[in-house]
């Protein structure tokens, strides 16, 4: 009895084990099924929502404040009524923007992915639509980004350093160096 249960326990795992390893070779397993295949649905809402998903952290972690946050912390920063309406024009001109290149750069992905489902690609559509996807990605770095720039020159320099100890940054003394600050 106790072979029996040995030999059919090494035969469950030589079967399990080439399965895990089939598994660990195929890390896309699953996202054949998505709406998008190159998107997550999470992916997908941010474009959608104007979320900022990194693009701007070249700005955010450089002593370059975001209007989102900024706004957040209005209160604790003592903005005056005159920096809160600047700062919210500048967020509202940068979340339209990048809504509407989010649902744009959605919208490519979609097409892409029909032209790969149809086997209707070549290599001059399949150019001509990353250069059109690339370009839009560009434009939506870009919206975040000067967001940013514009942002700083609403602040005060001391208002850039509380922002950033807020947000838990290193110090950004380095960061007094010639740049564009407000009030």
């Amino acid at each position: 009895m106790i072979r029996l249960q040995i030999f059919v326990s090494i035969l469950m795992i030589a079967a399990v084990v080439p399965l895990v390893s089939i598994a660990q070779e195929a890390p896309y397993t699953g996202l054949e099924t998505r709406q998008i295949k190159a998107l997550s649905p999470e992916q997908i809402a941010e474009y959608k929502q104007g979320h900022g998903m990194g693009l701007a952290l070249a700005a955010e972690l450089n002593g370059f404040p975001g209007p989102k946050h900024v706004l957040e912390l209005s209160n604790e920063l003592g903005l005056t009524s005159e920096q809160r309406r600047d700062v919210q024009d500048v967020y509202n001109t940068m979340h339209s923007a990048a809504v509407d290149l989010g649902e744009q750069i959605v919208e490519r992905e979609a097409e892409l992915d029909e032209l790969f489902v149809g086997g209707d690609i070549d290599e001059q559509s399949l150019q001509s639509h990353l250069t059109e996807l690339a370009s839009l990605q560009g434009e939506l770095r870009n919206a975040h980004l000067a967001a940013h720039l514009e942002t700083k020159s609403l602040l005060t320099v001391d208002q850039v350093d509380s922002y950033n100890e807020m947000r838990g940054y290193q110090s950004q003394e380095h960061q007094h160096h010639p740049g564009n600050h407000g009030p």
